[in-house]
Parts: C-alpha cells; sequence; structure tokens
C-alpha cells in the first residue's frame, strides 16, 4: 500500500558500525570469536546439565533454560550481523526483519523473567532455606519457567503487531545491526501511536516487574548474606548471587539505556554498542561467569570427564578382547 506518492518499503538498510574495511575485518573476527563461545559455553551448560545428577536443581533448571535463550538469542542475531560485515549485504527483507523483531523480543522478555526467577530463587534459599524444598518443587519451577516463556511470546506477538502497524517510505536505514522495534517506530512515517504505545506497554508491565523483582530479592539477601556467621558459608552463598549479579547488572542495565531513557534522537548514536551488550555479551558470558566461580559446575565436569574416560577404557578393553 502507499501514502501518497511513497511506497511501502520492502527492505531495510543496516547501518552497522563502520565503514573502515580494516576494522571491518576486526570486528569480524572479534564477533565471530565471541559467537563461536557462546555457541560452545551455553552448548555445553545444557549438556552437563541433563548429564549430570549433581546439577538437578532448580537453579540449575534455570541456568540451562537461560542458556537455552541466550544460545537462540544470539543465533538469531548475530550470525546475520557477521554476514552483513564479512560481505557487505546488510539489507534486510521487510520479512525478514519481521521476524527479527518478533523473535528477538520474544527471548528479551523470556530472559528478564528468567533471570527475576534465578533471583527469586536465590532469595528463597538464602532467606527462607527451610521453605525451600517447599516453594522451589519440581512444579513450581516447571510453572516460572513455562510463564517467562509465555510473557515472552505475548512481548514478541504484541511488537510484531505494533510494527506491522507501521508505514515506511522508500528504503528505510536503521542505525544499528540488527532490526530493533524502537528504532523503526522512528522510522515510520505513519502514525505511532499503537506501536509506541505497545513498546510502553511491555516495558511497564513486563521489563520494569522483573527489574524490581531482582532489586527486591537482593535488598533481602544482601543483608542475610552479611549475617551468616561460617566464613565457607558466607562465601558460597555471596559467590553465587555475584555470579548473577554480574549478568543481571550488564543485562538490564543496558535495557534500561535503550529502552527506559528517553532521549534525543542525536544521543542514539551510541545505542549499537549498549545493543552490543545484551545482544552479544551476556550471551557469552553467562555459562563461563557460572561455571568458573562455581564450585558444583567444576565438580560435575570433572565427573563427567571421569566417566567419560572410563566407558572409552571400557569400550577400547571390549575391542582388544575381540580383535
Amino acid at each position: 500500500a502507499g501514502t501518497g506518492n511513497c511506497t511501502q518499503a520492502t527492505e531495510f538498510s543496516l547501518v552497522g558500525f563502520t565503514e573502515n574495511p580494516a576494522t571491518q575485518v576486526t570486528l569480524f573476527l572479534l564477533f565471530l570469536l565471541t559467537y563461536l563461545v557462546t555457541i560452545l559455553g551455553n552448548l555445553g551448560m545444557i549438556t552437563l546439565i541433563r548429564a549430570s545428577p549433581l546439577l538437578h536443581s532448580p537453579m540449575y533448571y534455570f541456568l540451562g533454560n537461560l542458556a537455552f535463550v541466550n544460545l537462540c538469542s544470539s543465533t538469531i542475531i548475530t550470525p546475520r550481523m557477521l554476514f552483513g560485515v564479512f560481505l557487505g549485504k546488510k539489507r534486510m527483507a521487510y520479512a525478514g526483519c519481521l521476524a527479527q523483531v518478533f523473535t528477538s523480543t520474544l527471548f528479551l522478555v523470556t530472559e528478564c523473567f528468567l533471570l527475576a526467577v534465578m533471583a527469586y530463587d536465590r532469595y528463597v534459599a538464602i532467606c527462607q532455606p527451610l521453605l525451600y524444598p517447599l516453594v522451589m518443587s519440581p512444579e513450581r519451577c516447571s510453572q516460572l519457567v513455562t510463564w517467562s516463556y509465555l510473557l515472552g511470546l505475548t512481548n514478541g506477538i504484541g511488537q510484531t503487531i505494533g510494527m506491522s502497524s507501521l508505514f515506511f517510505c522508500g528504503s528505510s536505514t536503521i542505525n544499528l545491526f540488527f532490526c530493533d522495534i524502537s528504532l523503526l517506530i522512528l522510522l515510520s512515517t505513519s502514525d505511532t501511536t499503537l506501536s509506541l504505545a505497545i513498546l510502553r506497554t511491555a516495558s511497564s508491565l513486563l521489563g520494569v516487574p522483573s527489574i524490581l523483582v531482582v532489586l527486591a530479592s537482593y535488598v533481602a539477601i544482601i543483608p542475610t548474606i552479611l549475617s551468616i556467621s561460617s566464613a565457607e558459608g558466607k562465601h558460597k552463598a555471596f559467590s553465587t548471587c555475584a555470579s548473577h549479579l554480574t549478568i543481571v547488572s550488564i543485562f538490564y542495565g543496558a535495557l534500561i539505556f535503550m529502552y527506559l531513557i528517553p532521549r534525543s534522537d542525536t544521543s542514539r548514536g551510541g545505542e549499537k554498542w549498549v545493543a552490543v551488550l545484551y545482544t552479544v555479551v551476556t550471551p557469552m558470558l553467562n555459562p563461563w561467569i557460572y561455571s568458573l566461580r562455581n564450585k558444583e559446575v567444576k565438580e560435575a565436569w570433572r565427573r563427567l570427564r571421569k566417566t567419560k574416560r572410563s566407558w572409552i577404557l571400557t569400550l577400547f578393553n571390549f575391542v582388544k578382547a575381540k580383535f
């Protein structure tokens, strides 16, 4: 459809980071390495949690789902970004952009709620340890994760409807490396009332509550940790919470800058680097931060390697006996 002499855009141009060839090669190698580490780390975490009985607990159930979400969210954005940097193909079809808006906003909100659920899990474990088995039962954990995905799906559908209501005149340029709904609203040449209402409602009803759950949980957790008399118990509780707080600070800090802080159009140039934090950096850091600081993960990995060596030795002896 058209508005006046204007025709609806059939593709978007993603500006990316730089036009300098040398810098493009450096960024390509950097982001490729980051993506490979992300895939390796998150797949490894999912496999380890499923294979090790030592990690069959609510905290690692949530962490396994977080690793899956990180795997998906990174794969939605990073390969397309690498394709653009390496081949210079920075144009994306309208349908591809619409699909990216749906999937990226789906997993974005899902991750918000999974991080909130993990903060609540730590609150119950540290502040209400006697109630932990009852509050964090397998059924309750499954319900919390299911609701996280459903709320993410609701957001994805809502933002897709918002984008579908927008009209773009000619080939529109997005000053980012992926299709972001807030920038698409700015580019639109049509009435943005509906899409803005959906974005602000999602930020208020989905983003803000998840942040408040995290803050409320740690307001209760920190004094409890400080009151623990055992140095070992205090260190274990602090180590687990520090890993979660590191990820939460980077992830939510970037989201607050992107979607909750009002600013002029001229101040939006730094958004692409802020977006890198929650689309590229946190999916890579999540599994490594939790594993490097966690004795249970290290022990599970050690046992798994020992079991694999045992299997290989048994298979070798079997083949040797046969031949």
